[in-house]
């Protein structure tokens, strides 16, 4: 049962993107996201990505497994011109999770015929792959690394809720930060895993900059002492040797960029506040007359030390100045498209996806959906507007349901954005490009309703290879429906 969305026309919905304070601008004029644009050396067929979305379904030594290649097939026959591949991670001790993509000698073959076979699933469903583009998202995990967390900034609001799991215990100021040499060795993994990308056949690269992994919290690390932290300029040292070294050394491999441009601070459940905080934060202020599970701000003083993109002085308010000058600079170190994106998938999930549920392991949301949406767009129009003509990828679509499409219409109209970019609704309704140019129209039998299935089915650990597959039960019932009763088995005997 919907709780926001109940929408009958795009009418109904500006309207109350109105009444919310904000502007969504639509387009019933569906015939401009198949409008063909250029990424670099790169020519796309139309305006539609698929984000780059994991699907815990790697084996543990980073290959795809069965899953995996399955969906890739299906994106690939989707229709959509731009397949941003999934976060795969430069290094084993950068993974998020075990079972995250991992490329190195050993799993390169293995992720070239996922590549191989995403390309062929184009051709059988569309008659060709010209105008198709497919690459990967190289990753480091930062401080969500699996095995232990790889800081490189203090967070005075993030470490009390960074848990060590090989120790049990929450990050401290004895927790050591990666060092200045720990980031250079991380600079010559990105380049070896960027020479197997071009390798394996990757039209592009990714230099992941995005929910709070190790090169996003370097755009924050404004207190760290040394090279890597500071000035804007030296919080980008890294991404920019990054840049360098593969467009030095593989001209010919595209490299494109998804960032966050506004950070936003975590937020817990009302009731988990003092549990989760350390004993000096128990005592917090909260309202006891919120119910339980409403998301509040965590304990946070004034200015914020390490938020990019964050008004210092009111962590909700966007100060987008950085962030519109490291989109130019990443234009002028040669990146060819940046993907727009926000927040933090495990501190603020809202701001990340807004959606009619949470997670399981999250909280009702302190704000209606449509305002986290518009806030996707209204940063994505910034960054756009900063760089006129160049390809901005915009996020955030999958809670507007049977209207996203025609947002996405609108914004490219308005100039917005370049292309539109689809995540957890693409898990649902993989060909919705084609559908869309065959029928004029989604398939509302496969639309996602954004009840968080997808990532509730991430978060859940209790697995013998430490990661459940993520996918979508609803409407993927023959392969997700009986991992779903699974999870709910064992939650049930948790309970």
């Amino acid at each position: 049962m919907a709780r926001f969305f109940k929408y009958k026309s795009t009418a109904d919905l500006q309207a109350d993107a109105t009444d919310l304070g904000g502007h969504l601008p639509v387009s019933n004029d569906l015939s401009l996201l198949f409008a063909p644009i250029r990424i670099g050396n790169l020519s796309l067929a139309n305006r539609l990505c698929i984000q780059p979305m994991e699907g815990c379904d790697g084996t543990l030594d980073g290959a795809p497994d069965e899953l995996t290649y399955r969906r890739y097939q299906r994106f690939g026959a989707g229709g959509a011109s731009l397949i941003w591949g999934e976060a795969t991670a430069i290094d084993e001790a950068a993974r998020m999770n075990p079972r995250q993509l991992w490329l190195h000698d050993g799993s390169a073959t293995h992720l070239e015929q996922m590549l191989a076979g995403c390309r062929q699933a184009h051709r059988d469903a569309l008659g060709s792959d010209t105008g198709l583009a497919v690459g990967l998202q190289l990753t480091h995990s930062g401080r969500f690394s699996y095995r232990r967390p790889q800081l490189a900034v203090r967070d005075p609001i993030l470490d009390p809720l960074t848990l060590d799991k090989s120790t049990g215990r929450h990050v401290d100021a004895s927790y050591p930060l990666l060092s200045d040499d720990d980031l250079r060795r991380i600079e010559d993994q990105y380049l070896v895993a960027a020479r197997l990308a071009a390798k394996i056949g990757c039209d592009f690269v990714d230099i992941k900059q995005c929910h709070r992994y190790l090169l996003s919290e370097l755009l924050a690390a404004k207190h760290r002492p040394g090279e890597y932290g500071g000035s804007l300029e030296n919080r980008t040292r890294l991404v920019r040797n990054i840049i360098g070294r593969i467009r030095s050394e593989l001209p010919g491999l595209t490299i494109v960029s998804r960032m966050n441009v506004y950070d936003g601070i975590p937020y817990l459940r009302a009731d988990r506040l003092a549990k989760l905080l350390p004993p000096a934060a128990a005592d917090s202020p909260s309202d006891p007359g919120l119910p339980a599970g409403t998301g509040l701000p965590a304990p946070h003083s004034l200015p914020l030390q390490a938020a990019f993109g964050v008004d210092p002085q009111d962590h909700l308010g966007m100060d987008l100045a950085e962030p519109r000058q490291l989109a130019a600079w990443l234009r002028d170190w040669g990146v060819a498209a940046i993907n727009v994106t926000m927040g933090n998938p495990y501190a603020n999930p809202h701001v990340v996806r807004p959606a009619e549920f949470p997670p399981v392991d999250g909280y009702d949301a302190p704000e209606h959906p449509l305002i986290g949406v518009l806030r996707h767009f209204e940063a994505t129009a910034a960054i756009q507007g900063a760089l006129p003509g160049f390809p901005v990828i915009g996020s955030g679509y999958s809670w507007l349901q049977d209207y996203a499409m025609h947002a996405g219409a609108g914004n490219l109209r308005d100039q917005r954005c370049s292309l539109v970019g689809m995540g957890r609704a693409s898990l649902s309704h993989p060909d919705f490009a084609r559908h869309i140019q065959e029928h004029g129209q989604m398939n509302r039998k496969l639309i996602c309703r954004t009840f968080s299935y997808c990532t509730n089915l991430m978060r859940t650990k209790d697995h013998p290879l430490g990661q459940y597959p993520t996918g979508c039960p609803p409407f993927d019932k023959d392969v997700y429906g009986p991992i779903w009763k699974e999870v709910e088995q064992k939650r049930g005997g948790l309970q």
